[in-house]
């Protein structure tokens, strides 16, 4: 299997049973923009013009332009391409938190929720795609595109856990969709700044605890957790805190699941 380019590895414990890594993978894929159109060799293999008839173009410099990437990298492909990559690049930054932990298993992705296969560990993963730039060659004859994707990975030892790492807001027509009465009716009276910030972490938890409980979709996003609001907002005013605050507040350890934000690494963890 080839190898990912991961950078920015970050490495957290969250307890003595729990630990995560965040990343960026990146990869470049090259298109053909531009080309020679006068070959000689060709055109004289391909046509019965005789060589003393076109000689005289010989001189000449003709290039083709492109104005669009070929078919195999179009914007579809990318998306797949991209898809591959982070599949990938979790799988490699697993391998990395494995390492750091001195742990020698292999992963088992039979069946829901992941598991190692000697230690039975649960192992749970998150992806998101970010912006991608461009480069031409100073020739001007290949375009790069540089895919990046912030990727996460979540061990707990103890019971399943949910790991969501995510770069853009969500937007609010979305929000308005899935998130229930209560939920919207607090964020409403948010400043836009807070509203935006608190909607992408609720987003984040429902989608952590859709992995958790493997809930469908749209009944994971329009659970209500309201309750936490307060407590976010409370926790989440400096953007490079990291925070743990629990799921309700019943105490008990092991019936609670906590929650931790980690503002730097964009990325909540439910364990």
């Amino acid at each position: 299997m080839p190898t990912s380019n991961l950078t920015q590895i970050q490495y957290t414990q969250l307890d003595t049973t729990t630990w995560c890594v965040t990343a960026q993978v990146s990869e470049t894929v090259s298109h053909l923009v531009t080309g020679s159109l006068w070959n000689k060799s060709l055109w004289l293999s391909s046509c019965n013009t005789s060589y003393e008839d076109i000689i005289k173009f010989d001189s000449l410099n003709w290039y083709y332009q492109v104005a669009t990437a070929v078919p195999k990298h179009s914007v579809p492909a990318l998306a797949r391409k991209q898809r591959q990559q982070q599949r990938q690049g979790v799988r490699q930054l697993l391998q990395e938190l494995l390492k750091k932990l001195e742990i020698d298993d292999t992963l088992d992705e039979s069946s829901f929720p992941y598991r190692l296969v000697n230690s039975q560990h649960y192992v749970c993963f998150s992806h998101t795609g970010t912006n991608s730039s461009k480069q031409t060659t100073e020739s001007n004859q290949t375009n790069f595109t540089r895919l990046h994707s912030k990727i996460a990975v979540v061990i707990s030892r103890q019971r399943p856990a949910g790991i969501d790492i995510e770069i853009n807001n969500i937007a609010w027509h979305v929000v308005k969709r899935f998130y229930s009465e209560s939920e919207l009716s607090i964020l409403q009276e948010l400043s836009t700044d807070q509203r935006e910030r608190t909607a992408k972490l609720l987003w984040q938890i429902k989608e952590s605890f859709i992995k958790v409980n493997q809930y469908t979709l749209a009944q994971g996003l329009g659970m209500d957790y309201s309750h936490l609001i307060s407590s976010l907002i409370e926790n989440n005013k400096e953007v490079n805190s990291a925070s743990v605050l629990n799921d309700s507040e019943d105490t008990d350890y092991q019936s609670v699941y906590r929650i931790a934000t980690l503002q730097s690494q964009q990325t909540v963890i439910v364990f």
